[in-house]
């Protein structure tokens, strides 16, 4: 068994490195800059200092996986730390009140943009703010939150979507206070990250959480938890 788990490990560091020399030879060009992509076969445009979501696999996974769960028209939805938009714009398509809300103000504005080329900016409200704060005590049916993976102060605003010092722990202490009764949690994590602190910081906070659902990307193995309080 140990040597199972070694060679998965080695296996993972070798595609790590392959999938970084494909970025830095082909992909580098869409990252950080203004591009057009396409998910799904909908147009979002990236502005700099904002993620790609077509370049990086957990962004466009939750989404999918927003828009693979039952949404009544009537279901309040907030995507937390929205990035380009692309979950809050996949939620819209059958929830008619959709939250979207983010830190980086350039992520905001991509929102917007990304909201009204997909022609659902009349279900889409976009907030610029840290967590909870643009949103007072509204509570929601169903939270979606991609966060940080990664342990440090972030460089610049591109940065904020990898690196934090205490976003998950924030968001466990918070979360209780904006879920409705029968409401839950979509939080997608990497194996690359720690998740036992994720795991330990809902567990502080009576948070209950099971997998639904996982995808191996070779590199990584991408977990969407669905935490309920």
């Amino acid at each position: 068994m140990k040597s199972l788990v070694t060679h998965q490990s080695s296996v993972r560091r070798l595609w790590a490195r392959l999938l970084w020399w494909r970025f830095r030879l082909f992909q580098q060009r869409r990252y950080d800059r203004l591009v057009l992509e396409h998910i799904d076969g909908r147009p979002f445009v990236i502005l700099p200092q904002v993620l790609n979501p077509a370049l990086f696999e957990a962004s466009t996974f939750l989404a999918r996986a927003l828009n693979s769960i039952t949404l009544a028209p009537e279901t309040r939805v907030l995507d937390l730390g929205t990035g380009s938009g692309v979950g809050a714009i996949f939620a819209a398509r059958y929830a008619r009140c959709v939250t979207a809300t983010d830190i980086n103000p350039e992520a905001a504005r991509c929102a917007r943009i990304n909201a009204w080329m997909n022609q659902v900016a009349d279900r889409v409200e976009v907030l610029e703010g840290d967590l909870f704060a643009p949103i007072g005590d509204r509570r929601f049916d169903v939270i979606a939150f991609n966060p940080p993976f990664f342990r440090g102060e972030p460089r610049d605003r591109l940065d904020q979507a990898w690196r934090s010092t205490d976003v998950i722990e924030r968001f466990a202490a918070e979360v209780r206070d904006h879920l409705l009764p029968a409401g839950f949690m979509l939080v997608v994590y990497s194996s690359l990250a720690d998740e036992a602190a994720l795991r330990r910081a809902f567990e502080a906070n009576d948070l209950r959480y099971s997998v639904f659902a996982q995808r191996d990307v070779i590199s990584e193995v991408l977990t969407i938890y669905r935490v309920t309080a």
